[in-house]
């Protein structure tokens, strides 16, 4: 790639950018979101965190995970039960890594 195309790259992603993140800010009048909209947007965050923890969990050089011997599975198990148990973060933590560091030292999963 020239420089010129990369120039022009980067002042493409520039422009998008400040209009995209600036989209809320042009209007003078204050954006009304429609109820289903405002609805849904109260899973994003969980929505987003699932679609970055899962794929860690069940996935292993790009590809489903083949055996049953893999500690993620048995730590985020061990640790989604304590959550329903107890519902304290701390904890959660705690117990997926008392599980997870065993495993993964002990028996080298």
């Amino acid at each position: 790639m020239s420089n010129g195309y990369a120039f022009i790259t980067i002042l493409g992603l520039m422009v998008i950018t400040v209009i995209t993140r600036g989209f809320f800010l042009i209007s003078k009048e204050e954006l009304v979101l429609p109820d289903w909209v405002k609805r849904g947007l109260r899973y994003a965050p969980l929505a987003a965190l699932a679609a970055v923890v899962v794929p860690e969990i069940v996935m292993a050089q790009g590809e489903l995970i083949g055996t049953w011997k893999d500690a993620r599975l048995y730590a985020a198990a061990a640790a989604t039960g304590y959550y329903f148990w107890r519902r304290g973060m701390l904890g959660t933590i705690v117990t997926g890594m008392a599980v997870l560091i065993p495993l993964k030292l002990g028996l080298g999963w």
